[in-house]
């Protein structure tokens, strides 16, 4: 019976016909791209015709057998191109590792942790610049500058289907979306904030020559900026606000994530170690030995106020400033003290008006690709008077956990969906790089 069974898949019809519907529902349905049925050709060569075979592979067996030293080079770049393309497209449709940078997501997510991230989750996002050096992400290994991809061949935005739709409080990777302009020699700010400030100290022209002398700047399409990650707090159509710290969704208070942080103030009557203050899970604190301004969850701070060298413990409350977005150039909302705001869904229209266009205007220029002007209080949408604006995409809200210590969307607004990259599934390994070692009881834990 096995070896009827053996001598079916041997058949190359049958081995053409399994290879055939697979490449179809992967590479065509999948991607909704008819251009790719001509791969069947190929798959009908390798298993049939054999064209390719006659005039080329059986002359590259000949030179094998003559020369060992062309053996051997054939026999590595083999390997090392087809090892290449899988991983390639694992990649680019299954998965791909993210570690994380900064304490903007603690005590949720450590820095040193390593992430596995699903791109099936919402779907693979095709590349808008196909045409790149493998496993680099925008800039060439061993330089600061040299950028890893060329764009003589652009796509549009495709997402392929996925298994769900992005949902409150999922961990997301996202492609930052202030990142399409950079300072190349300081690429660790943002423009936006830096042309805000040379624009306030030499006025909007003189501001914007001085940065253009100072800097090299260049843009990069969505696929190449810079990967984040944050907790996505509100989707499309929701109404978010913060109030006193407290996030509001559509009205309702949302509960308090497991492991969020704040800034706390407290006051001692001597000096806190650090040894006491790594045992609660505090690693950012400044002080001077009577005040001390530390980043840590509610339950720590509670635990430390207990401590008899401790005064006093209250949750810092930031005030209005012009740095949140939409940076309105007056100090309306702070971190704190947030919105309401209302968050842009695909295919719904609004009243657009000199008021609220500073909040969606990124969105319609930067993210929507039209051409705006305001005269006379007019809104002209490319050259057109405009009065109401209907949305192309949906937009979602992310923040960090670290509420206090985060650049989120409270600094740069709304995450096109194009800007999606997939959904933060779990650990896979996690490195203390302030004491050194594997947090074992951190490995495949589940990014909750």
């Amino acid at each position: 019976m096995m070896d009827k069974i053996k001598a079916i898949f041997r058949n190359k019809w049958v081995g053409f016909a399994l290879a055939s519907v697979l490449y179809t529902l992967w590479f065509v349905v999948w991607t909704k791209n008819l251009w790719m049925l001509l791969g069947l050709v190929v798959i009908y060569d390798l298993y049939i015709s054999k064209f390719i075979y006659r005039y080329v592979g059986r002359y590259n067996e000949e030179l094998c057998r003559r020369s060992q030293l062309y053996r051997t080079i054939y026999e590595w770049v083999n390997a090392i191109v087809f090892a290449t393309v899988v991983a390639s497209l694992v990649h680019l449709f299954i998965f791909q590792m993210y570690v994380i940078p900064t304490s903007s997501m603690e005590h949720s997510l450590l820095v040193g942790d390593y992430l596995y991230v699903s791109k099936v989750t919402y779907g693979p996002k095709m590349p808008n610049t196909p045409v790149a050096f493998p496993f680099v992400h925008h800039t060439m290994p061993f330089s600061q500058t040299k950028k890893s991809f060329s764009e003589c061949i652009k796509w549009p935005y495709n997402r392929l289907k996925g298994l769900r739709s992005i949902e409150r409080n999922d961990v997301v990777v996202f492609n930052f979306p202030a990142g399409d302009t950079v300072l190349l020699e300081n690429q660790a700010v943002t423009y936006y904030d830096v042309v805000r400030s040379y624009e306030e100290r030499l006025g909007s022209a003189a501001g914007r020559q001085q940065l253009s002398n100072d800097y090299t700047i260049i843009s990069r399409p969505v696929d190449k900026r810079e990967n984040y990650i944050k907790r996505c707090v509100a989707i499309a159509g929701d109404t978010l606000q913060i109030v006193d710290g407290r996030l509001l969704i559509n009205g309702e208070e949302q509960p308090a994530i497991e492991g969020q942080q704040f800034t706390y103030v407290v006051q001692t009557s001597s000096a806190l170690s650090s040894q006491a203050l790594h045992r609660l899970g505090i690693t950012e604190f400044s002080g001077n030995g009577s005040v001390y301004y530390l980043f840590t969850t509610e339950a720590a701070a509670e635990k430390l106020a207990t401590s008899a060298n401790v005064i006093s413990v209250r949750r810092y409350r930031h005030g209005p400033t012009d740095e949140v977005f939409p940076q309105w150039g007056e100090k309306r909302w702070s971190q704190d003290d947030y919105g309401p705001i209302w968050i842009p869904q695909r295919n719904t229209t609004i009243e657009l008006t000199t008021e609220n266009l500073p909040l969606y205007r990124r969105i319609i220029e930067a993210y929507e690709g039209h051409t705006l002007q305001v005269e006379d209080d007019k809104i002209l949408i490319d050259g057109q008077p405009a009065t109401h604006y209907t949305f192309a995409m949906d937009y979602y809200w992310m923040m960090g956990d670290n509420r206090h210590n985060s650049a989120d969307s409270r600094f740069w607004g709304f995450v096109p969906e194009d800007h999606i990259v997939g959904k933060a599934s779990f650990i896979w390994l996690s490195l203390d790089k302030i004491n050194g070692g594997v947090r074992w009881d951190r490995l495949f834990n589940k990014v909750k």
